[in-house]
């Protein structure tokens, strides 16, 4: 998708992102891409399959470069995450054991306090194939599982590093509805901006005949009224219906303007 500005700074704050034996470079790539996308920056790599550095990794992280040239390779999972004071496993299956399971929303909002009081945390992704074995999940403090259809639970691991990602960057927003940009501001029309629309409307279709036969024109009015008098229309709307109806009035085709309804 386009639209990144290049001219705003880097927001690179929030759990450290960890891929336990990621098996492509491609979708470390992606991975990349997604934190970077919602100021994620610091990725960790336990035990890449195919090694590190990867071109392949890059190519995919489509300019998060940022997030590429900082990754930290690690040969376990223990060394991974022993700077870390809170962490949380990702898993789509359900668990044995004592671990309290949260859902992606709750799971950022308690980590947001976390990393405002200085403390480490991660956020633990499992390999493609099958995610995370019990061992690996034990070594969290929680679970965080995201509400899918039961029958395809699996997530591409780009796919849940987004999810993750997302809701990290919501749970900081001051409104959870913010958008980086929004519709042009536009004033609702004034009911005489209206009237006037309806009344050039009307002269204009009863030049051409619309209203017929005659006895019905009472109640095809009141219809044409109900249609444009629903709330919802701007000012700049009525003006742009206003044009089309002028440019239609002047340029009928065949016929002069103010000649009358059509015969029969």
């Amino acid at each position: 998708m386009a639209g990144t500005d290049k001219h705003q700074n880097l927001i690179a704050d929030g759990p450290a992102v960890v891929l336990v034996e990621p098996q492509l470079g491609e979708n470390i790539g992606m991975v990349a891409r997604a934190m970077a996308n919602f100021g994620l920056a610091e990725l960790r790599l336990v035990n890449p399959r195919d090694g590190w550095p990867s071109e392949k990794a890059r190519a995919a992280a489509s300019k998060a470069d940022h997030v590429i040239d900082g990754v930290l390779v690690f040969d376990t999972l223990a060394e991974a995450i022993g700077d870390m004071e809170f962490v949380f496993a990702t898993t789509a299956r359900l668990r044995d054991g004592f671990k309290t399971v949260r859902g992606p929303v709750e799971a950022c909002r308690m980590l947001r306090p976390r990393h405002v009081a200085g403390q480490r945390t991660a956020i633990l992704f499992g390999r493609e194939r099958f995610g995370l074995s019990n061992e690996e999940v034990s070594l969290a403090d929680e679970i965080v599982t995201f509400p899918v259809n039961p029958a395809f639970a699996s997530l591409n691991i780009a796919q849940a590093v987004l999810l993750m990602s997302y809701e990290w960057m919501k749970s900081g927003l001051e409104s959870e509805t913010w958008t980086n940009f929004s519709g042009p501001r536009m004033e609702p029309a004034r009911r005489g901006q209206l009237v006037s629309f309806l009344t050039y409307l009307e002269e204009a279709l009863d030049k051409r005949g619309y209203f017929r036969p005659p006895e019905k024109r009472a109640r095809m009015v009141d219809n044409l009224r109900a249609v444009f008098t629903r709330p919802g229309f701007f000012a700049p709307e009525i003006d742009v219906l206003r044009g089309i109806v002028t440019s239609l009035d002047k340029f009928t085709p065949d016929r002069k303007r103010g000649d009358g309804p059509p015969e029969g």
